[in-house]
């Protein structure tokens, strides 16, 4: 064992060293490489094989200027990223940010956590992240189909349906992914519905993708409730952030019979104790684009709290769904005091370390996000099949094989979890499951 330690020590020490300044990537390494000691015991050739070195380091990395044009004539520079991370189980596969906060370390540690995030599904589809710092806040339709167009062509050079197909993420809806592809269309002369995901349905979209990643992250946490014995039904819920994933994590919860007394954005924090009105958050921002503080203009029984922090108001079951590092230590044991059973992570690695760590102390059930919001890039991939058969799905018939998806993925992070003498730690589980299906492919491969 002090062997194993000692390797896994010296690999993170050299990702540190190759890539300096990147702490969310450093962090997302350090997360799954330190719960890969039972699996390198287990098989030793992945060892032999370097996987870990190698699957740490990017095959590709693209990093480009983006010049587009405001509606006043002034001329912008931003800087594009993708990052093909890994393809052993697929052509690349992941969203585009667009984020003044993007740079090549989010990036990074985004591809990272999807690599095991897509080997979760079980379904063929390799590591990818991409985006940009542009920020599409504010700007116009017009100011963001350029900058789209201006992304695009450089972009499109790399991608392809067998290659790399990117979806979308935090900035990037169905109006930039629109953008996007008709710009990827006009250049390459091709219909190739199969090179991007999270297209409105009327032009080779799925049904349900909207919805996947907060329904997939709700139906993940169910199953962790069922293995205490418990459910949805009449829990106490809070879900951060009121964006895409944290709109449809609460509809899920109340259709299951749970009730989300909060949401929030970046400004601040709602809180509604007779639970939130899903039909006032959609349209304040999916219509209107506006910040939840109108929340309070139509149900005055509610509290705006602006820079408050959700974490601290009262609740059984958590849903990080906002952004990187939102729930930190302190803000894990108030939850944790206050009563939180279990907490599903709809955003991409959303707890610090001690947070997860006070969590794991308590014994309160935690979905990393690579398992709980595998659901999004789940319905991606049944996208991608539709497109190759020239198909169209019912959402039910989508809804079911999502459902379907996140109940596998919870049975196989809990038994590896349990193989491993780490019973309900779903971090291990997770880690240890898309590790081995991605091992095994580059294994297989040979030295490439």
């Amino acid at each position: 064992m002090p062997r194993i330690a000692e390797q896994i020590e010296q690999i993170y020490r050299q990702v540190i060293h190759r890539n300096p300044g990147e702490a969310e990537f450093h962090q997302a390494v350090r997360e799954v490489i330190d719960t890969l000691g039972p699996v390198l015991r287990k098989h030793p050739e992945f060892a032999d094989h370097k996987i870990i070195e190698r699957i740490c380091e990017p095959e590709r990395q693209i990093i480009f200027r983006v010049p587009w044009q405001d509606d006043r004539g002034e001329v912008h520079i931003n800087r594009g990223f993708r990052v093909e991370f890994n393809s052993a189980l697929g052509p690349y596969k992941g969203g585009l940010r667009f984020h003044p906060s993007v740079y090549l370390g989010i990036v990074k540690f985004l591809g990272f956590e999807q690599i095991f995030k897509n080997a979760l599904t079980g379904l063929p589809i390799g590591g990818a992240k991409g985006g940009s710092d542009f920020d599409p806040k504010g700007k116009s339709d017009d100011e963001v189909m350029r900058f789209c167009q201006s992304f695009m062509t450089e972009l499109y050079r790399h991608l392809g349906e067998y290659t790399d197909v990117p979806a979308g993420d935090i900035g990037v809806g169905a109006r930039e992914i629109g953008y996007l592809f008709g710009q990827y269309k006009r250049i390459t002369n091709r219909y190739e519905s199969g090179v991007l995901t999270g297209k409105n349905p009327q032009w080779g979209g799925a049904l349900v993708r909207r919805e996947a990643t907060g329904y997939g992250a709700v139906y993940f946490v169910d199953e962790m409730l069922k293995v205490r014995g418990q459910s949805f039904e009449g829990k106490r819920c809070v879900v951060s952030g009121s964006g895409n994933v944290a709109i449809y994590t609460i509809e899920k919860i109340q259709e299951l019979g749970g009730k989300v007394v909060a949401c929030s954005d970046s400004a601040g924090v709602i809180y509604h104790k007779d639970g939130i009105n899903l039909e006032t958050l959609k349209r304040l921002k999916e219509v209107e684009r506006e910040r939840i503080a109108g929340y309070v203009k139509e149900h005055r029984d509610a509290e705006y709290i602006a820079g408050g922090n959700i974490w601290e108001i009262p609740c059984q079951v958590a849903m990080p769904s906002a952004t990187q590092n939102e729930l930190d230590g302190e803000s894990a044991r108030q939850l944790v005091a206050n009563g939180c059973i279990a907490v599903g992570e709809g955003a991409n690695m959303p707890t610090t370390p001690e947070g997860v760590r006070v969590f794991s102390e308590a014994g309160t059930s935690y979905a990393p996000g690579k398992a709980a919001n595998a659901g999004g890039v789940a319905t991606s991939a049944l996208e991608m099949q539709q497109n190759a058969s020239r198909d169209a799905w019912t959402f039910d018939y989508t809804e079911r094989r999502l459902h379907e998806i996140m109940k596998e993925i919870h049975r196989s992070c809990y038994e590896m979890a349990e193989e491993f003498g780490s019973p309900g730690n779903y971090v291990i589980g997770a880690n240890a499951v898309g590790f081995i299906r991605v091992a095994e492919a580059m294994v297989a491969f040979g030295l490439i």
